[in-house]
């Protein structure tokens, strides 16, 4: 889909509010539409004589004025896009909206956000494709003025849709293939490219690092785990680094606390944390942010074998922090310890992000519609909070009292990576709050967010992209 700043599409695009009275170019199909009552403005809502008229024009519903977003423009975009692909039309115009309470910058963003997220389809093993060719040409009817920062929306946009793109195929892949290693490779071939360093260490050299909770989860899987540090230099004349850390699993089955037959049918999907890492660190090489950005993956797999870990263990950590095994299916925060250790005291970054599809009580607590968070700095959690806010991708900080650290409190070892069924994301996340050290960190839990079970407006059903655009938007903005 390519945006041209000119007119010449075959179909005119309409966008109008439940408000909307007039129409220059279609007011008497508007009017007899709002009469016979089979159009009302809805957002989303389309209405189209593409397929009978010459004059083809397509009204689309934006809902009522007063509470038009950013969100709700990529929906009804979205909706637009899918409209389009179905009635097979190759170019359209569209006049770009002037709204009182939304930036015009931000109006293009979310406009085009929303038909380009209506081209992405994971059918990679169908072997009767489903695809309908995307539409060719939209052409934006634009402020003259606003030339300049258009051009900058639809670009930066384009780049965020690579990212997103990226992540949810990496998710989307059966863990038959998408292995550690292959994972690590993925990295390389998408970031190099870009201009991020990427560098991949194996078992010798994690074991020489010292991060014996990492390993211990690895050991009962034949695939070979991966450090994987990608580090994106835009800014050389400052030392400030944001981190990105990712879960890994490429697959979990509990270990010898063994998820059931049915939970373990999308845990390709456990590496989600990882993959949104990869896709952001894409976005923001290609958009070429000024800021200094590394990302961390302990990339393993969670199996079952004489040489596993089992419940009971007690296990060392990078950190020097003994740990009690008591569910080996409490695993990524067991990797996850060991690089947000390294993020903070190799690294030595000055803001740390970890990105994890860590507990079913986050699913429990907060469904698919907001990632829960876990934190010990205000002032990153409200960063976080207003990038997530930019990105449409809505986040929910739970309580972390200090009465709940010590449910994870160990008897024969300083921690348990377990702290029962109460509270089950906020333990989980307060675990890991013990590998920061004081660096400000905020743990975001996308157990609900990441993937999906049917599709959510402009989600898809299974990978959602989720957080890749809050994490990008940090980046940029704060």
């Amino acid at each position: 889909m390519n945006f041209k700043l000119q007119k010449g599409g075959e179909v005119k695009i309409i966008p109008v509010t439940k408000e909307t009275k007039e129409l220059e170019d279609a007011n008497e199909l508007y009017s007899y539409l709002m009469k016979k009552d089979l159009f009302k403005g809805n957002c989303g809502e389309i209405y189209s004589n593409a397929l009978y008229s010459k004059d083809k024009v397509i009204l689309l519903g934006l809902g009522e004025k007063n509470k038009i977003t950013c969100n709700s423009l990529r929906k009804a975009f979205y909706n637009l896009g899918v409209e389009l692909m179905d009635l097979k039309i190759e170019s359209a115009d569209i006049s770009i909206p002037i709204f009182k309470n939304i930036d015009y910058k931000n109006t293009v963003q979310a406009i085009v956000e929303g038909l380009l997220q209506s081209e992405y389809s994971f059918e990679k093993y169908l072997t009767k494709k489903k695809t309908i060719p995307s539409v060719e040409n939209i052409y934006l009817d634009i402020l003259e003025e606003k030339k300049e920062e258009t051009i900058e929306a639809i670009e930066e946009t384009k780049n965020l849709i690579e990212g997103i793109f990226l992540t949810r195929n990496l998710v989307n892949e059966p863990a038959m293939y998408m292995t550690p290693k292959a994972l690590a490779n993925n990295a390389k071939k998408e970031l190099e490219q870009v201009g991020v360093e990427v560098k991949v260490y194996g078992a010798k050299e994690i074991e020489e690092l010292g991060m014996e909770a990492f390993l211990a989860v690895s050991k009962g899987s034949s695939q070979e785990p991966q450090l994987i540090v990608m580090n994106y230099k835009g800014n050389p004349n400052s030392d400030e680094k944001l981190a990105l850390v990712g879960k890994g699993l490429t697959y979990d089955s509990g270990g010898y606390s063994i998820k059931t037959s049915n939970g373990m049918v999308t845990m390709h999907s456990d590496m989600a944390g990882s993959a949104s890492v990869i896709g952001a660190m894409k976005s923001i090489a290609m958009s070429k942010l000024k800021k200094n950005v590394v990302g961390i993956i302990a990339a393993c797999e969670n199996m079952i074998s004489g040489k596993a870990y089992k419940p009971g263990d007690i296990i060392g950590s990078m950190s020097g922090k003994t740990i009690e095994v008591l569910n080996t299916d409490a695993e990524g925060r067991l990797t996850l310890a060991d690089a947000l250790w390294y993020a903070a005291d190799v690294v030595k970054a000055d803001k740390i992000i970890d990105i994890a599809t860590l507990t079913g009580a986050c699913v429990v607590a907060l469904g698919n519609i907001n990632t829960g968070a876990i934190t010990n700095n205000d002032t990153l959690m409200n960063n976080v909070n207003k990038a997530a806010e930019i990105a449409g991708e809505p986040v929910w900080e739970l309580p972390h009292n200090d009465e709940y650290k010590e449910l994870i409190k160990g008897t024969f070892a300083d921690l348990k990576n377990s702290g029962g069924r109460g509270a089950g994301t906020i333990t989980a996340g307060l675990f890991l709050q013990e590998f920061v050290k004081d660096t400000p960190w905020v743990h975001l839990d996308i157990a609900g967010t990441s993937y999906l079970s049917s599709k959510n407006a402009y989600l898809p059903k299974g990978a959602t992209g989720v957080p890749v655009k809050t994490l990008y938007f940090l980046a940029k903005e704060y």
